[in-house]
This record gives structure tokens, C-alpha cells and sequence, in this order.
């Protein structure tokens, strides 16, 4: 693609450096608040450090139960999948349960056997549910994690980082399945005993706008917690690994987001660009439209530091068809390129019929 026209739209916005958490007196040894939106990191401390998770793990085999599931599966539950150590819901050799039940089961009340019989319903295997794990994570770019079972309990070679965790949490909640049970204060399910289950995530109870997701607490791990909250259509993720102030801290975090950034909007789908030239068209110009939405969470007395730049063709020939890839659009912050999307043709051109080109040729020769 050739070099084109260079559009730069400055916004009164600006971002600032998020080194600001000593001041917040965060118990945590590592700690990240993203916005969901953008993924962008709001605040962090030593949020890249791998550390054990405990069962923040769950976050993840939900997940992929969601994405390999139904939720309407009913699941026979096998022996490996009963008398887990830890946290259960107390599952019997034989019973059928719903996955739904098994999810609300995992999320809730934080059941290792229901980590476990949603691990074999999936993948067949413990083993190879966990190596789907592994999988997943390198796919949603938390790079630095790696599981070795599905529920949490401590292993040596069983690590997220903060950061990794607020990843998978952010590509969970796309999913409206994930938000409706991780937001439940409480669930009855459909089995006949150990049906009722309150959600031990106080973030909901206590917390305004508070969403979700999950704690987690081994000895070894310490208490580590990630939670959500959303306020004025912006989900913040709080996530605190070996935090003895777990939800203080999160709370903290989040305040600190609320009360600093806000979500604004940079572009929205099929929102009007720039425009190109069309040669042999039926049209001479062709507008270029934005492929996705951006809103992104920025300072309200941040300087101008915000800048748009399209590439696209100086000279595009017909036909074009509405949709068409013609450019694309980046995004800038502070000099630091934060977005890439693509530029889309808004309509159909339709190239000039033959004879006309020829009549035109004709005309242009003579004149």
C-alpha cells in the first residue's frame, strides 16, 4: 500500500504515567487494574512476576467450559471427579448434573470436584483439559502463566502473573454466560442436595457496581483475589495476588479508576474517517469508514496526546465493493501506538461502463 493522505486529530485527552500505587497503601506484593474495553493497564505493581493463583485458576477452566460446552450438557460424574481436596460441592459417583450447575458450582462456591468433572466432561481427560488450558492462555496472550490442574491447588510449576489473569478474565467476559454467573450472589441448582450456593465474592455485596469474578486462597498462594466492577458503561478488573487486604485492596484499586479516568469514545463503527479518490468509478470519491468502535479510558485534565493517522491509497480504481479493506486507521498516545484498525469502503462503486471509459479516452485526446 502506497503512502497516503496523513489525517491527525488531536483530542483534548491525555494519558498519564499510573505510578501512583505506593500512595494507595496496597497490601498485595503484585497487583494490576485494566479496563476491560481497551485491556489498557490503569495501575500496576509488579503485575509481569509469576506467583502462584490458587483458585483464580477457575477463571479459566470457566472459560473454556463456555467456549467447548453447552451449558445444557448434562454431565454423569465419573470417581476421579469426587472427593477433591479442598473447596467442594460435594459430588457423587453416578450423579448426572447439569454443566450450567457445574459452572455455577465452580464459580460460587468455589468447588475443586466440580473444577475437576468439568475438566473430564471437556477434555475427556484432567490431562488433557489442562493442556487446553495451556493452550488458551498462549492464544489470549498471557504468556507468562501456565497451569498444571484445573481448580487451583498448589504445584510448583501452577503460575499466572497479575497481568495474565486480568487477560483472561477480560476474554471471559465477552461471553454473557461468564458475566451472568460470575455477577450471582446466589444459585439454586437443579440437583436434589448441596443445591444452594452463595457466592463468596464479597466485591458484590459490598462494592458499588461490583460484577464479578473470583477468589482464590492456598497457604501457598496467600490471598489472592480478582475482581470487577462496572460504573457509566466502563468495567474495570482489579486483580491482587498474596494480598492480605485482598478486597481492601481491590476496592482501592478500582476507586482509583473510577475516580480518575473516564471512558471516552475515539470512534464508533462505520463512523466517517476520511475520504479517497476513485478513479474509473461511478463515484470520484469513496468515504472511509472505521471496521470497529474505540473508546478508551483517559484523564480529563491530561494534555493533547491523542492522535489519529490514516494510510490508505492515494488512488483507489473501481470497482469497490461496501466493506472493502482500503486502509487503516492508527492510533496514537503520547507517541506510543495504542490501536491499528482497519479503514472500510462505506459503499458499492461500480466501475464507469466500458464504453464510456472508451468515449471519455476519445475525449480526453481531442480536448
Amino acid at each position: 500500500m502506497k503512502k497516503g493522505l496523513l489525517l491527525i486529530i488531536c483530542f483534548i485527552l491525555t494519558i498519564t504515567d499510573s505510578v501512583y500505587g505506593d500512595s494507595l497503601n496496597i497490601s498485595a506484593q503484585s497487583y494490576v487494574l485494566i479496563e476491560e474495553n481497551s485491556g489498557r493497564v490503569l495501575l500496576e505493581k509488579d503485575a509481569y512476576i509469576k506467583m502462584p493463583m490458587a483458585s483464580t485458576t477457575k477463571i479459566m477452566t470457566a472459560l473454556l467450559a463456555i467456549e467447548k460446552g453447552n451449558i445444557e450438557d448434562v454431565v454423569e460424574i465419573s470417581e476421579d471427579s469426587v472427593n477433591i481436596e479442598g473447596s467442594s460441592i460435594y459430588l457423587k459417583v453416578g450423579e448426572k448434573v447439569k454443566l450450567k450447575d457445574l459452572l455455577y458450582g465452580l464459580m460460587l462456591r468455589s468447588g475443586n470436584d466440580s473444577a475437576v468433572a468439568i475438566a473430564n466432561h471437556i477434555g475427556k481427560s484432567e490431562k488433557e483439559f489442562v493442556s487446553l488450558m495451556n493452550k488458551r492462555a498462549k492464544e489470549i496472550g498471557a504468556k507468562n502463566t501456565n497451569f498444571m490442574n484445573p481448580h487451583g491447588l498448589h504445584h510448583e510449576n501452577h503460575y499466572s502473573t497479575a497481568f495474565d489473569l486480568a487477560l483472561i478474565t477480560r476474554e471471559a467476559f465477552k461471553y454473557k454466560e461468564f458475566e451472568e454467573i460470575s455477577k450471582a450472589k446466589t444459585f439454586k441448582s437443579s440437583r436434589e442436595i448441596e443445591n444452594y450456593f452463595v457466592n463468596k465474592n464479597k466485591t458484590l455485596w459490598e462494592y458499588e457496581g461490583g460484577d464479578g469474578v473470583k477468589i482464590g486462597y492456598t497457604m501457598a498462594s496467600g490471598r489472592c483475589l480478582v475482581s470487577s466492577a462496572t460504573r457509566e458503561n466502563m468495567r474495570l478488573i482489579a486483580v491482587s495476588l498474596r494480598a492480605p487486604n485482598w478486597f481492601n485492596d481491590n476496592y482501592k484499586l478500582m476507586d482509583y479508576g473510577f475516580d480518575n479516568f473516564k471512558l471516552y469514545k475515539i470512534y464508533e463503527k462505520d463512523q466517517l474517517i476520511t475520504q479517497a479518490d476513485v478513479i474509473e468509478g461511478l463515484k470520484d470519491k469513496i468515504p472511509l469508514v472505521s471496521e470497529n468502535d474505540l473508546f478508551y479510558p483517559l484523564k480529563e485534565d491530561e494534555i493533547k496526546k491523542i492522535k489519529l493517522i490514516t494510510k490508505y491509497k492515494e488512488i483507489i480504481k473501481a470497482p469497490i465493493k461496501k466493506g472493502d479493506i482500503l486502509g487503516y486507521v492508527e492510533v496514537y498516545l503520547d507517541g506510543v501506538l495504542i490501536r491499528k484498525d482497519n479503514l472500510i469502503a462505506k459503499y458499492d462503486v461500480d466501475r464507469i461502463p466500458f464504453i464510456n471509459r472508451f468515449l471519455n479516452e476519445i475525449r480526453s485526446k481531442y480536448n
